[in-house]
């Protein structure tokens, strides 16, 4: 059942480490937003929690949450990884969510959530990460800055397709997805935000679109 899992989801982040923070690597993906469809995703096992782990995280105000059931379950989520020495990419991607937030509309924070996890938990507190938020405007409610221990955080980064070897070289692709729907984007960061709206409100409906089982 993992194992079926783990297929489907690796397509959503199979191209992830090509988009490398540092640069290197262009992206693997043809399109600015490549969606997972088909069988693949549809042969997703139940046990979510399972694949995404329940370990414990801190949010960016300091509270104790559990990654999958106190994070991702039930929800429409946009996935990011930062770390808040970076002086380029990372708060200059936080502004373009920042342009997405605004464009979703009152459907944030109800409708879709952002997640965005450190590379760099042993220098991002949540009072770091907090600064941070406040500094890029990102500190709202919808919006959720995580860090923990060290184990735990690269553990949930490499399920996320999204780990690294060095804090500097973390991928930069967003991760979108519906997490009871099971449907999941990989999303370039350079991507339009108007076509990551709308990307995120189609994920968030895909609920009420879907055929009935």
């Amino acid at each position: 059942m993992i194992g079926r899992w783990m297929g489907w989801f690796a397509l959503v982040v199979g191209g992830a480490a090509a988009a490398a923070h540092d640069g290197r690597a262009a992206p693997a993906q043809k399109d600015a937003i490549a969606p997972v469809a088909g069988t693949a995703a549809a042969a997703g096992t139940r046990d979510a929690r399972a694949y995404f782990t329940d370990l414990e995280l801190r949010t960016h105000d300091g509270r104790q949450v559990r990654f999958y059931s106190d994070v991702l379950e039930g929800r429409t989520v946009l996935i990011n990884v930062i770390y808040t020495n970076c002086r380029d990419a990372c708060p200059l991607i936080t502004q373009r969510l920042n342009e997405v937030r605004a464009l979703i509309g009152e459907r944030f924070g109800r409708d879709v959530h952002f997640v965005t996890l450190t590379s760099d938990p042993e220098r991002d507190s949540p009072a770091t990460l907090r600064e941070f938020a406040a500094k890029q405007s990102a500190d709202v409610a919808g919006w959720t800055f995580l860090t923990g221990e060290r184990a735990n955080v690269e553990h949930i980064l490499k399920k996320l397709g999204q780990f690294s070897q060095t804090v500097e070289a973390h991928s930069t692709l967003l991760i979108a997805g519906n997490v009871g729907a099971k449907r999941w984007s990989k999303i370039r960061p350079d991507a339009p935000p108007l076509a990551i709206a709308e990307r995120l409100t189609l994920l968030a409906d895909a609920d009420r679109t879907a055929a009935p089982r």
